[in-house]
């Protein structure tokens, strides 16, 4: 079932926590909800789900309108940060609660119940462990049968609070993998809401940046990471070097410094996406090495240009053959480099980057 939210606006007293978002969502996509916090995106979250009223605008499911249809007739599952577990129920019959409350009419029998409860608990393979509380399971393992529960009313629309937030570091991996294979199998419309970057561009299939109630950028995780449609964007979603520059005409003078003036930009680089060369080159700016460390497959280098400080990524096959010291005077090239004046980006066909350290 897909999702169609259209020019929603929701207000806190003065606080406008959502101004004018539209957002189309097709069936079997997973899609991110990534900003800040306070952005607005658990809040448009539980506009989609019927748990918050819209102050103006609508939501519909597969083309027919539900905005003011009850959370309980929308067929959406829901799954908390926090698991919201009943913690005096088993974990059977947790998951089985959704069933148990239908009308009666809807209500499957007791046999059907319990088939469809260890089918599910089979799917997050967990059904080991049906006849436990919740204070006896691990994190990963109450968020796998919080995601069961919300799976056994079959709903249309599958919707997440930042579902791997309480966990460490090694189970948010391992069940982010397992929430995109799992999805894959299921194929409905899922949303799911995070602030963690690494997340969104691993799991989802489109991210939506969003930041003070507003969508900044709609895109597949590649495009919203190599191709940031505003200096927010670019600044969210993973290190980035911010030059000071001018536009003059198709050409921007990167890196100059000097008094602000109607021209100026920003020109945005990824520290993977500059070069350390030994040599001046055309297009090369003069930095002096501050500090270097060793993370992981990759070494950071700190550099200074006129008293601000950039950051650098090199493997450790460049770094070996650089040799780089501490204090001494180098060269950076950018490879790649957007430009900004003010939110809207500039096309600039050629760069001069100058001026010593």
């Amino acid at each position: 079932m897909s999702i169609e939210v259209r020019n929603i606006t929701k207000r806190f007293g003065n606080f406008v926590a959502l101004d004018n978002v539209s957002l189309q969502i097709p069936t079997g996509e997973l899609v991110a909800l990534l900003g800040p916090s306070g952005c607005g995106k658990t809040t448009l979250l539980r506009i989609i789900a019927g748990m918050e009223s819209a102050d103006a605008g609508s939501v519909s499911f597969h083309g027919e309108d539900a905005t003011h249809v009850h959370t309980r007739e929308r067929k959406v599952g829901f799954v908390f940060q926090h698991y919201a577990l009943f913690r005096h129920m088993s974990v059977f019959d947790n998951v089985a609660f959704g069933l148990r409350v239908k009308p009666r009419n809807e209500r499957p029998s007791e046999a059907q119940i319990r088939e469809r409860v260890m089918t599910l608990l089979s799917l997050v393979q967990l059904d080991w462990l049906a006849d436990r509380f919740p204070a006896q399971l691990s994190g990963g393992q109450r968020q796998r049968i919080a995601l069961a529960r919300a799976l056994a009313v079959e709903p249309k629309v599958l919707l997440l609070d930042e579902p791997f937030g309480a966990l460490d570091t090694q189970v948010r991996k391992e069940l982010r993998r397992w929430l995109r294979r799992l999805h894959d199998e299921m194929h409905i419309a899922s949303v799911f809401v995070t602030h963690d970057q690494e997340e969104a561009l691993e799991v989802a299939d489109r991210v939506v940046v969003m930041n003070k109630g507003h969508v900044e950028q709609v895109g597949t995780p590649d495009e919203v990471y190599s191709a940031p449609a505003s200096p927010f964007v670019y600044r969210f979603l993973g290190n980035v070097n911010v030059f000071h520059s001018r536009m003059h005409g198709e050409w921007a003078e990167v890196g100059r410094g000097g008094p602000k003036t109607q021209d100026e930009s920003l020109a945005f680089v990824r520290p993977h996406d500059i070069e350390i060369q030994r040599e001046s080159t055309a297009g090369s700016l003069s930095a002096r090495v501050l500090h270097i460390q060793a993370i992981g497959p990759l070494v950071r280098v700190e550099v200074e240009h006129q008293g601000e400080i950039f950051e650098v990524e090199l493997t450790r096959e460049r770094h070996a053959q650089l040799a780089l010291q501490e204090n001494e005077v180098v060269w950076l090239k950018p490879r790649s480099m957007r430009i900004f004046q003010g939110d809207q980006l500039t096309q600039a066909h050629t760069f001069d980057l100058g001026g010593g350290i």
